[in-house]
């Protein structure tokens, strides 16, 4: 199993864990992952790890494609591609959702597959460097032929000679955006996978690996599922400290009709619990909400307990359909933590 260190990003004041990583690094981990919300932005980290790491692979999990524009997106995965070396980026790709898009980078929602697909399709472009860039999707065009257009924009080709194998993976829930990730990427980062769920995304991903052609399937294509991970001999109070955020995100993170997090807590069993948890947050009730969330939702993706635990915990990963994981360190001392998890999942 594939292990990937998780950044902390929604954080009032960030800070790189330069010597985590290093050792991270070390004991055979995988890859390093950044992330945005609306504080900290993706990019930045990596490249600050560029030069204080030799091997380990530099992801995002995900960088928001409202948040910049295709061609940006490809200039910075390819300028951290060259200070890197050795082909250790990995641009994991993710929509965000509509409270962000449209509240904070002040882009329309509108049709977000779409954005998605034609992000992927003009990065896959801009990074070939065979031709100029030009780009007719119904989301996106290049050049900008828009109403209010000027009409001097014309086709451009990377002064950066960039790497066009640079690896794109996608951060996904529902059934359409799974079969995309199938369909156009190298990989896919689940929102929501647990052990047991691929008989309801193993066929999603096979609609996609259909329309794609060529022989396309599992084979090669990396899932990385995101876990939480807490070393402590407190286990209940750990599951209570989990239950806030998932309450949160479910309750919280979205408007009625239109909330992700809810929707993955359904799929994954749990649709009762999610309308309750919605009803309670929106009625001011938080702290009954945070209550609501099912503990056996939060074991389901987490490895919280003192180490024979967390080994028991992990196997259940094994032969899940996940080639590796994110985890995101919470309680404990983090470089035992990182010791144990290398041991679990063997060296990259």
């Amino acid at each position: 199993m594939k292990l990937g260190l998780a950044l902390d990003y929604a954080v009032p004041r960030l800070e790189i864990p330069v010597d985590l990583v290093r050792h991270a690094e070390q004991r055979g981990f995988h890859s390093v992952w950044s992330a945005e919300a609306y504080g900290s932005d993706a990019i930045t980290p990596l490249a600050y790890l560029a030069g204080l790491t030799a091997r380990i692979k530099l992801g995002t999990a995900l960088v928001q494609v409202s948040a910049r524009a295709p061609t940006m997106l490809a200039m910075q995965l390819a300028t951290i591609d060259q200070l890197a070396g050795d082909n250790r980026v990995i641009g994991g790709l993710g929509l965000s959702g509509p409270q962000v898009v449209e509240g904070w980078h002040g882009a329309a929602w509108a049709r977000p597959g779409t954005r998605l697909r034609d992000t992927v399709a003009i990065l896959r472009k801009t990074l070939a460097r065979s031709e100029p860039v030009k780009h007719r999707g119904e989301g996106i065009q290049i050049p900008y032929a828009g109403e209010d257009s000027c009409g001097l924009g014309k086709p451009l080709k990377s002064i950066l000679h960039m790497n066009p194998d640079i690896p794109l993976w996608l951060g996904t829930g529902s059934r359409a955006n799974v079969s995309l990730a199938a369909e156009v990427a190298d990989g896919w980062i689940p929102m929501g996978f647990t052990p047991g769920m691929m008989d309801l995304y193993g066929p999603w991903l096979e609609e996609g690996f259909a329309r794609a052609g060529g022989g396309k399937g599992l084979v090669g294509f990396e899932i990385f599922c995101p876990l939480q991970v807490d070393l402590t001999d407190d286990v209940r109070s750990a599951i209570g400290r989990r239950k806030v955020e998932a309450g949160m995100y479910v309750g919280g993170m979205g408007a009625p009709g239109k909330n992700f997090h809810a929707d993955q807590m359904a799929r994954r069993g749990f649709p009762e619990a999610a309308e309750r948890i919605g009803e309670l947050f929106r009625a001011g009730k938080r702290q009954e909400a945070i209550a609501a969330v099912p503990d056996a939702y939060i074991e389901q993706q987490t490895l919280i307990g003192p180490p024979a635990r967390i080994r028991e915990q992990f196997r259940r990963w094994e032969g899940s359909g996940a080639t590796g994981l994110i985890c995101h360190l919470g309680e404990g001392d983090h470089f035992e933590l990182v010791s144990l998890l290398a041991e679990l999942g063997g060296a990259y």
